[in-house]
């Protein structure tokens, strides 16, 4: 069950509370810049002896060392005299608030995430972090998707950075109790011809496919179709991630949705026992809620995941469970409610 991460409570290790006090800020979609400096403090802390630690606190020479500001500095000065500190106290009061009214039954019925980034591509925390993050949520499992080389923008992933990738994977899960499983996974490019951009090869070795469109989001209604559907087809892909590319708020502006026949893809889909993202990322919204209906009725299957690119916005699902319950969409048609047996099977295609 995917549940609001439990607050921190006094003592606490003063890294602790930097960590967490990133991931709530990552949750409120603060800035990068404010959550980089909590970020990086972290590493300071933990690479910094405690007695030093102690000796700085008491002399007030913290912000001597490198990463450490005013903010980060009053926060591990506190955690160190045995408090817990007041902006963490802020934000885990704020957090009490749920992100969205609405969708809570199903969000509990959630199991995992199935699309999700770490530094290997453009997400900005660690792969250990992000499974941390998903463990502490009770999450059952998450899949580790990030990109395909094509999008050199966002460091995507060769076969040879995907290999070393998947033995980083197969290294965390050994490491577990088998409580939680990290899902071998990629979100590949759709390539102009509907190709998807990994070999066949490195895609047969994943446990999650998650393809989508982040090119030539303009192309004519026609091809972009025929491209779309030679996606769905294929015998790996498992999902179909934030279909239309639309952007509706946030920093990187406002992007029209692609233009192309929803029909004659979602039926591929469901074809295909391929799961429609339902896209959480409130810049995202994707697809919007005429399209979703669409899918409904056509029979599709659905994934409500975050597309976190940071711990904190594992929670994002919640925007996402809140639209599919508003618009009918059953908790059994959501495949990440399943547990991870019934999952694997599906994502396998028998």
């Amino acid at each position: 069950m995917v549940a609001a991460i439990a607050p921190l409570a006094a003592p606490v290790d003063p890294a602790e509370a930097l960590r967490r006090i990133a991931f709530l800020l990552e949750r409120q979609r603060a800035g990068t810049f404010r959550v980089e400096a909590f970020r990086k403090a972290v590493g300071v802390v933990r690479d910094t002896g405690p007695e030093e630690l102690r000796s700085r606190a008491r002399a007030g020479t913290l912000q001597e060392l490198p990463g450490i500001g005013k903010s980060t500095a009053a926060v591990v000065a506190e955690a160190l005299g045995g408090e817990l500190p007041a902006y963490l106290s802020q934000l885990q009061e704020e957090a009490r608030t749920p992100l969205v009214t609405g969708g809570e039954q199903l969000l509990a019925q959630l199991r995992g995430d199935l699309h999700s980034h770490s530094t290997w591509s453009d997400g900005g925390s660690p792969i250990e972090e992000m499974v941390l993050a998903a463990v502490e949520l009770d999450h059952e499992y998450l899949a580790m998707t990030d990109h395909s080389p094509r999008l050199t923008i966002a460091n995507g992933l060769s076969v040879e950075r995907l290999t070393r990738q998947l033995a980083v994977v197969d290294a965390v899960n050994a490491s577990l109790d088998g409580s939680f499983r990290l899902l071998r996974g990629i979100e590949v490019d759709i390539l102009e011809d509907g190709s998807l951009d990994q070999t066949d090869a490195m895609l047969g070795r994943l446990d999650i496919v998650v393809a989508s469109v982040h090119s030539k989001l303009r192309m004519a209604a026609e091809p972009m179709t025929r491209r779309m559907v030679a996606a769905v087809a294929h015998p790996q892909t498992n999902v179909l991630g934030h279909c239309t590319g639309r952007l509706v708020t946030g920093g990187r502006g406002k992007r029209p949705q692609s233009e192309f026949d929803a029909r004659a893809v979602f039926e591929a889909c469901a074809e295909h026992d391929v799961a429609v993202e339902i896209n959480s990322r409130p810049e995202r919204c994707d697809p919007p809620d005429e399209l979703l209906e669409l899918a409904l009725g056509i029979g599709c299957l659905f994934s409500i995941d975050s597309d976190s690119h940071a711990p904190g916005q594992l929670e994002m699902k919640a925007y996402g469970c809140e639209r599919a319950t508003r618009l009918g969409v059953p908790a059994e048609r959501v495949v990440n409610t399943w547990d991870l047996d019934r999952l694997l099977a599906w994502a396998g295609k028998g």
